[in-house]
């Protein structure tokens, strides 16, 4: 008779064949019911609704909603698809989010369907589908984005609600920018007679700067006998002039996002005080606040990391070769690699204090930081030596988080633009900020990318003259919560009152922050 572990391992089997088929979203009917039973008990699948499953770690914890975020859009796919095979699509603003390169876990997804029966599905961690009977818009207009059938970009502003521009304004902003002429979109607005939505639609494109498209519209839908009177839906003008030339929408919205948030950040900060005249004397402060920084900022990512153990690493007691703990030790491996990495930080604040181009430097020194952040795991065999190789070749997702970092192959587009408005950017405040903000939110390495971004941080409030500041572990929670609040809803409010927080309590000489 088999033992238990037997039967585990057979049902695991299973599960192996469905995953190497790319499937981490699960039909009952492609497991047995036993083993959905012993997969489920055992904490390899989890239920979403009757009938599906997705899979998660066995060590995730109940109430943990990190597997559900991750695997939203594949369930979105398989589910949708299985129930009303191309009778269906989802609402034009959420097609326009995902053409804008938003891909956040919306907290309801509207689909139009066919054989819909206008009724709320009810998912994990609040969030639902709420299916409505509808027609479909003609085939032509309909695509697909990962296995979700969407509305084509021309369409999904044709058909969007004139509150998505004021509600989701950086959003639709990339999307008009994307537009290479007004062909597609005139197309659909003579078919459908929408002398409204092409006033609408002509007074956006002119608040962005694309004149002639708009007077495209106008024109043209004018010629043809329409009354179209032309109103720009947006509230404001944008700051910020968005580039045409580029296909990837992650340039401008990361543009658009940067000058939107830009005047908040100084609105909620203290005054800069220039950089020091007695350079030597920051450095000695940054050197004397390492041991600090390194336990919080490790602490923050679940490391379970001592003073003891810090102090080893620094104090070159720690010894790979000969200890065999030092050499497996996943915390004394990044021990180690903050320890290297923060020497190499050092290096880079130097410069800017001898007033280089911060965004410059930190552009041209962060690969070196990344490189010695991981260095030591690699050298004890903990990651392989392709782990170094740069930015990340896959898709990742953030603990908890329902925004989805950017994909692969956006990162080559949007980290050169971040950089970019670093070495542009004149107030030390923004650049600390907005630097560590639009770093964690592009997420561009597999691991540490909140290490890199307090780095990044605090070599731009070294531009500006602030000191170290160190986030405690024990504010991670509102720390978390305001970084969030910044990537969905496009709040940077809490999250600049949070660091200003910190700075002006360093600034009084009275850090937060203490082991």
């Amino acid at each position: 008779m088999a033992t238990p572990q037997e039967k585990l391992a057979q049902a695991l089997e299973a599960l192996k064949k469905l995953q190497d088929q790319g499937n981490t979203v699960i039909k009952t009917s492609e497991l047995s019911r036993i083993n959905r039973e012993r997969l489920s008990d055992n904490g390899f699948i989890r239920q979403i609704i009757q009938g599906w499953y997705i899979v998660v770690p066995p060590d995730e914890q109940q109430g943990d909603s990190t597997s559900w975020y991750a695997n939203y859009w594949n369930f979105c796919a398989r589910y949708l698809t299985d129930r009303y095979g191309d009778s269906y699509c989802i609402s034009a603003e959420q097609s326009l989010l995902l053409h804008a390169g938003n891909q956040t876990v919306p907290h309801q997804l509207i689909i139009r369907a066919t054989n819909g029966t206008n009724s709320i599905t009810a998912l994990p961690h609040g969030t639902s589908l709420f299916t409505m009977k509808s027609t479909l818009p003609e085939k032509a207009e309909i695509i697909e984005h990962e296995g979700v059938r969407m509305l084509t970009l021309a369409s999904s502003l044709v058909n969007c609600s004139p509150a998505v521009f004021t509600g989701n304004t950086t959003d639709v902003r990339t999307a008009l920018a994307m537009v290479p002429d007004a062909s597609k979109i005139l197309g659909l607005l003579l078919d459908g007679g929408h002398s409204t939505i092409a006033g609408r639609l002509a007074g956006a494109f002119r608040n962005i700067g694309r004149d002639k498209i708009a007077d495209e519209i106008v024109k043209t839908m004018q010629k043809v006998g329409y009354d179209v009177r032309e109103n720009d839906p947006f509230e404001d003008k944008p700051a910020v002039e968005l580039s045409i030339r580029d296909k990837s929408p992650y340039v401008n919205r990361i543009r658009l996002m940067w000058h939107k948030m830009r005047e908040i950040v100084i609105q909620n900060f203290p005054d800069a005080p220039g950089l020091p005249e007695d350079r030597a004397k920051y450095m000695k402060e940054v050197e004397d606040i390492y041991v600090t920084d390194a336990y919080h900022s490790l602490s923050i990512e679940r490391y379970r990391v001592t003073v003891e153990l810090i102090e080893r690493v620094r104090s070159g007691e720690w010894d790979p070769k000969e200890n065999e703990a030092d050499r497996r030790q996943r915390d004394a491996m990044a021990a180690r690699g903050y320890w290297l990495a923060s020497q190499r930080v050092r290096e880079s604040i130097k410069l800017i204090l001898n007033n280089e181009n911060p965004g410059k430097v930190v552009d041209d020194d962060h690969g070196d930081w990344y490189r010695e952040l991981f260095a030591p795991s690699v050298t004890s065999g903990i990651l392989k030596a392709s782990d170094l190789a740069g930015y990340r070749n896959d898709q990742i997702y953030i603990g908890g988080s329902m925004h989805v970092p950017l994909n692969k192959d956006a990162v080559r587009d949007a980290i050169p633009e971040l950089f970019e408005l670093l070495r542009k950017e004149e107030n030390a405040a923004v650049r600390s900020v907005l630097g560590h903000f639009i770093f964690v939110f592009i997420h561009p390495y597999m691991d540490g990318n909140g290490r890199m971004g307090r780095f990044l941080m605090n070599a731009m409030l070294a531009s500006g003259g602030y000191p170290w500041t160190v986030i405690p572990v024990e504010e991670r929670e509102a720390y978390m919560n305001a970084l969030e609040t910044a990537s969905v809803e496009e709040n940077i409010e809490p999250f600049a009152k949070f660091i200003g927080w910190l700075v002006s309590e360093g600034l009084k000489g009275t850090p937060v922050a203490k082991v």
